[in-house]
């Protein structure tokens, strides 16, 4: 058994009581049990892509670099893995959306650079974002193969996919989703993309309206985070659509085995036929 812990969190107004308000989050799932926590994407900043600012870019800092370092030192002695959802500045104005993967006895083991960078009515993000260049590597953690893809990508099956391929069992995939087109894919793509690739998928996403930070812009995001298993199905109830709340879902790992014997995707899948798939 793993216990996953996912936060759902209302913008505090500013960076360095977003990070606190996380520490003590993970502290609490650590005192419940919980073996591996994820933040929602951008965890320490609002939902910047609401507009188009330069000024937004002082939220980027290194990975590994500061909070990383914090976050590194509390799962050590809390003994818990975190993922860590960042705005990463690579070089000088090289810019990523990236979440960073922290084991349990504080090691840094490596981050994910979102793939997939939507540009469309409150959600700029290509003015804030390179594409990932890291394709989508799985984490050896000491709970399991974690796997990490960010909001957007979830769109993309061949993503979860390629993650399954390379033996991920646990896929992670933190959000800032508002309410419009896509609400029903939220309750679609993470229990199919779970059956589909047979592991555990948790969804954490931002919760609230952040309109102090951007008046009539700001979006209520609408919470709703969830844990599902590899056979699709809901693990525990659903987050609130209003509330902050801290998830810690019990995972039965034996599950992964039992689904990818039932249904054999891997063996019965042909590369060899998907060739347009990969035409751009």
């Amino acid at each position: 058994m793993v216990s996953l812990a996912l936060t759902q969190v209302r913008w505090t107004g500013d960076k360095s009581s977003m990070i606190d308000k996380h520490e003590q989050l993970t502290r609490e799932a650590a005192n419940q049990g919980a073996d591996i926590i994820c933040f929602q994407e951008l965890f320490h900043g609002p939902y910047f892509g609401i507009v188009q600012d330069s000024d937004y870019y002082e939220y980027a800092e290194r990975v590994p670099g500061p909070t990383t370092e914090r976050f590194q030192r509390i799962a050590a002695e809390l003994n818990i893995v975190i993922v860590l959802p960042l705005y990463e500045e690579d070089v000088t104005g090289v810019l990523y959306n990236t979440a960073a993967v922290i084991d349990a006895d504080g090691s840094y083991l490596g981050k994910y650079r979102k793939n997939h960078i939507p540009q469309v009515d409150r959600f700029w993000e290509k003015f804030y974002f390179r594409p990932g260049n890291l394709g989508w590597p799985v984490f050896d953690t000491a709970v399991g193969k974690v796997g990490v893809t960010i909001c957007y990508d979830r769109h993309f099956p061949e993503g979860w996919r390629v993650l399954g391929l390379a033996g991920a069992e646990i896929v992670l995939n933190p959000n800032a989703s508002k309410p419009g087109l896509s609400n029903r894919l939220w309750e679609l793509e993470q229990p199919t993309a779970a059956a589909a690739n047979g592991y555990f998928v948790g969804v954490p996403n931002r919760v609230g309206s952040e309109d102090e930070e951007f008046g009539d812009d700001a979006v209520e995001f609408y919470g709703s985070s969830y844990v599902v298993d590899p056979r699709g199905n809901y693990v525990g109830e659903i987050a609130s659509q209003y509330d902050e709340e801290l998830l810690v879902r019990e995972l039965d790992m034996s599950l992964i085995r039992e689904a990818r014997y039932e249904w054999q995707f891997y063996r019965d899948r042909r590369p060899d036929a998907y060739g347009p798939i990969c035409k751009p």
